[in-house]
């Protein structure tokens, strides 16, 4: 019974909240989108794909922090002081606040508030057997991997063109560990739990 309550309570708590907070942010999300088109040329969102819950593939939004058609220039993993990223993009991205439109991802139903954070296919696709567990929940804004490397630029350094090999051969590994680790475990309480460790990150810096 608590295997079949827990998701569907989840699920509602997810559209309750996601909404109330949408509401809230709705004039700072105006604001953010008027800063990012008068920075740069491109456009307010960016829309990447990841791998979502049994091998779906998404658009996952969050707010544009990159010059335009940067994955065109480069990878999808981003160096401290990657030159693609945009004066407001570095602001952004220290306050998590490009990934306030996930909310509309969670409204949709391919997102969860907590979750294993979604990756692009082309790691979801050397998933061993262990890890293709993950993919068979909803993934989410943040997890266990999040709040470990909630400043992933930091730890990835400044060098651009060792910067992938880095994130591949050391990190990788270690965000699916821990994003196994929240499959294995995960309930009400650990959401809650990774839900104030993460408020405390990004506010208070804890």
């Amino acid at each position: 019974m608590k295997n079949l309550c827990y998701p569907m309570i989840k699920r509602f708590l997810d559209i309750l909240f996601c909404i109330l907070l949408i509401i809230v942010f709705l004039p700072f999300f105006c604001l953010i989108a008027i800063i990012i088109k008068i920075d740069s040329k491109g456009p307010i969102f960016y829309k990447g794909i990841r791998t979502g819950r049994l091998n779906k593939k998404f658009k996952i939004y969050k707010f544009r922090t990159m010059i335009q058609n940067a994955e065109k220039l480069g990878s999808g993993v981003t160096a401290k002081n990657d030159s693609r990223i945009t004066k407001i993009g570095k602001i952004l991205r220290k306050n998590k606040f490009d990934e306030l439109p996930q909310l509309f991802n969670v409204l949709k139903g391919e997102m969860s508030f907590v979750g294993p954070r979604p990756e692009l296919p082309e790691y979801t696709d050397r998933y061993s057997a262990e890890e293709l567990c993950i993919l068979d929940v909803m993934p989410g804004i943040t997890d266990y991997s999040s709040l470990e490397f909630i400043q992933l630029g930091e730890i990835v350094g400044n060098e651009e063109s060792n910067h992938i090999k880095i994130a591949e051969e050391k990190i990788l590994p270690l965000k699916n560990a821990l994003r196994v680790k929240y499959v294995k475990v995960r309930s009400f309480k650990v959401d809650v739990e990774i839900l104030i460790k993460t408020f405390l990150k990004i506010v208070f810096k804890v």
